[in-house]
């Protein structure tokens, strides 16, 4: 399994996966509001292809995401399945409040 850290890179509006010279071998695109992260689009570079990177991105991404306490919409298919897998982030994933409109 390839050792990455992973960093929120705000400017560019994706976390991302570097191994510990500093390459990027992967990151998850997103969209911020003030109350939730969507998740657009996540991408593993070849190099690190079934190394574990991917899952390590997207448990990192997470966790960031639940420590600022927003909610998550998993657009990307990737993300989306990780957390079918790895239950213990189904909170996160943004449910609509009951509307409170009336006829």
């Amino acid at each position: 399994m390839a050792t990455v850290s992973i960093a929120d890179n705000p400017e560019r509006r994706r976390y991302e996966a570097s191994n510990p010279d500093g390459e990027v071998a992967g990151f998850a695109e997103y969209i911020r509001t003030e109350e939730l992260v969507v998740f657009t689009h996540t991408e593993v570079a070849r190099a690190y292809e079934g190394q574990g990177v991917g899952s390590a991105l997207a448990a990192g991404a997470l966790d960031h995401v639940r420590s600022l306490g927003l909610a998550v919409i998993p657009m990307c298919p990737f993300i989306r399945s990780y957390i079918e897998r790895h239950r213990e982030y189904a909170d996160l994933v943004y449910s609509a409040k009951p509307s409170s409109v009336h006829d």
